[in-house]
């Protein structure tokens, strides 16, 4: 048996705060790995020691893999926890870091490989006994196969990524005619976001609810399920607020479908903490009515990781599954059966971004948290890393925090979740704690009779802004202190991180707009979703004819026109990835084009020139 005397944490934010309290409690030293934009944050406040791993292009700090790799070496760490997001899932850097001495906290690379291609994971499933959605277990490449797939399954139909999750790299089609055009945006995204452009298809689920149910399996052939969670408000297949246990499935489906799960990992070899996510569907089911033993539930994926929303099972088993994360990577075994483990009371979660609402959720872009007063009491849980008067890292995501809340009932959990989220107080960002509000007070939600569709299609827009109305906070930042005379200077010698505290009486104020502290990245203004059009381009009109720019940080993926090309309003120039969304960059005049300024796979910042038209 391996002990652990200390983690390299490959993440930033919450989580990396959330794995090294875990380690903290075992006993653990913690390391963490920053990028230049990263250097003041929370997570590197937190552990025992940093090392900077490159600038605030994450593919240039957090992905890479040789950067993460030698600061672990540099650290001496025993082994790499990988939290969620970034690397998480990626079999290759799983793979790199069981070629070394280091250990790795997660399932095997061969694991989340079988298991991340999505093709390989339904026949898994399906082979042991595991109902999945109508589809194909072989990838496609020709629209003539959607249409065929479509005429004897019915419209509509799911293209998805091989690669994928979260939405990322899945269309829908309703229609023989939108087969080539999004056939080739599928794969494209694949590409783009998982190096991989093979898709295959799915019936499309029209209005189903999203379970999903935490694992947990070590090395000596144990495997547990830790019950339920309900995924089902979600946003453009983003998940918003989850809870748990599922206020729609009665006893017998919620074992029958833990059931599965244990057997489809099981077959899978598979170890460590991990989710396998279902869709759950009754077509003759009325409002109100629990989905049983009629209902149909189909096998979606497995995320070979840790989830954002753990902390909902955490809260109603009383099991801390990061600390088994690494008791299993150090070979220890599950020390509870099955049977043991029980669900006591509700608990939901909300997570906590800086966006706003009422503009379509779109991101902030800066801005300082000049107030940060987080709930508390009994049945609130909070996992961030941000603190009063940090600036808000825009870089990479916009989650800032999760408030967690649980109690003996849903209904008690809905009014502690009132209490815990007027008590929440943050200024200087929107949030979208006035939506969280909105929701706790919407019938729908509230009687649980949401499904993964409601936000997209029938809450109406008005309401949302209403809230923000209602509960929103003032933005403005307030002026520099002039008076300001303690300093904090973050100093690298050898790419490890120090903090050294000045502090100057009678010396004037340091602007920081004067300093290079070595942060960069682009801001992210609005966020268009996959349908949209117009999200992510700007345009301005000089002598040299229409520019128009990127509203957004983002990756170029696709170039639709050339110089001396007549354009008309409307025209799609190019496709910008920001956000984990495609956006198409649209020409708000016409006229021709006389530069193309970028290329396909080219990274780009707010305000870079992408297309001039004349």
């Amino acid at each position: 048996m391996t002990d652990f005397d200390k983690v390299l944490v490959a993440n930033r934010g919450e989580i990396a705060v959330r794995v090294m309290r875990a380690c903290e409690e075992l006993g653990i030293d913690t390391v963490a790995v920053y990028s230049d934009a990263d250097k003041h944050s929370g997570h590197v406040r937190y552990a025992d020691e940093a090392y900077n791993v490159g600038p605030a292009r994450a593919a240039d700090s957090y992905l890479d893999h040789e950067a993460v790799i030698d600061a672990a070496h540099q650290a001496d760490a025993d082994a790499v926890h990988p939290g969620y997001g970034f690397l998480a899932e990626n079999a290759e850097f799983a793979g790199k870091v069981e070629e070394t001495e280091i250990a790795w906290v997660g399932p095997t690379s061969d694991a989340m490989e079988r298991l991340g291609e999505k093709t390989q994971a339904r026949q898994i499933m399906q082979e042991a006994d595991v109902p999945i959605v109508p589809g194909t277990t072989d990838p496609v490449t020709d629209p003539e196969e959607v249409q065929a797939f479509g005429e004897e399954n019915g419209w509509p139909v799911a293209i998805k990524a091989e690669g994928g999750g979260g939405g990322r790299g899945m269309k829908v089609v309703r229609d023989p005619e939108e087969a080539t055009a999004q056939l080739e945006s599928a794969q494209r995204e694949g590409e783009a976001y998982f190096d991989n452009d093979s898709v295959y298809l799915e019936r499309y689920l029209e209005n189903p609810r999203h379970i999903e149910v935490q694992i947990l399996a070590d090395h000596h052939g144990n495997v547990r399920h830790l019950g339920e969670r309900d995924c089902s408000l979600q946003r453009r297949h983003q998940k918003v607020i989850e809870e748990g246990p599922s206020p729609a499935l009665t006893d017998d489906l919620r074992e029958e479908i833990g059931e599965a799960a244990r057997r489809g990992v099981r077959a899978a070899d598979y170890y460590n903490a991990g989710t396998v996510e279902f869709l759950v569907e009754d077509r003759d089911r009325d409002d109100g009515e629990l989905l049983g033993a009629e209902a149909d539930f189909y096998f979606l994926e497995v995320n070979t990781r840790i989830q954002v929303e753990h902390c909902v099972t955490e809260q109603i088993t009383g099991i801390d599954i990061v600390k088994w994360q690494l008791r299993v990577a150090q070979d220890e075994p599950v020390s509870f059966s099955q049977d043991e483990v029980e669900v006591d009371g509700h608990a939901i979660e909300f997570r906590i971004n800086a966006e706003n609402a009422a503009d379509d959720f779109a991101p902030a872009t800066g801005g300082t948290l000049e107030t940060y007063d987080p709930p508390g009491g009994v049945g609130v849980r909070m996992d961030d890393a941000l603190r009063q008067g940090d600036d808000l890292v825009t870089d990479y995501d916009s989650m800032i925090a999760k408030l967690i809340v649980d109690g003996e009932s849903r209904e008690e959990v809905i009014e502690r979740g009132k209490r815990a989220l007027g008590e929440y107080e943050i200024e200087g960002i929107h949030t979208i704690i006035p939506f969280h509000r909105l929701m706790l007070e919407d019938d729908p939600f509230v009687a649980g009779h949401h499904t993964t569709k409601y936000l997209d299609q029938e809450l109406d827009p008005e309401r949302i802004e209403e809230a923000q109305q209602r509960w929103g906070t003032e933005t403005e930042a307030a002026a520099d202190d002039e008076e300001v005379t303690e300093r904090t200077f973050t100093v690298e010698v050898n790419g490890k991180r120090f903090e050294v505290e000045l502090e100057e009486r009678g010396a004037p104020a340091l602007d920081i707009g004067d300093v290079d502290t070595g942060g960069g990245g682009g801001q992210r203004p609005d966020r268009a979703g996959p349908d949209s059009s117009g999200g992510g381009g700007g345009s301005s009109t000089t002598a040299a004819g229409q520019q128009v720019t990127a509203e957004m940080q983002g990756t170029v993926l696709d170039v639709n026109v050339a110089e001396g090309d007549e354009v008309a309003p409307g025209d799609v120039l190019l496709v910008l990835e920001a956000m984990k969304m495609e956006n198409d960059i649209v020409a708000e005049s016409g006229g021709t084009v006389t530069e193309v300024a970028v290329d396909a796979d080219q990274s780009v910042d707010m305000g870079d020139i992408l297309v001039v038209i004349d």
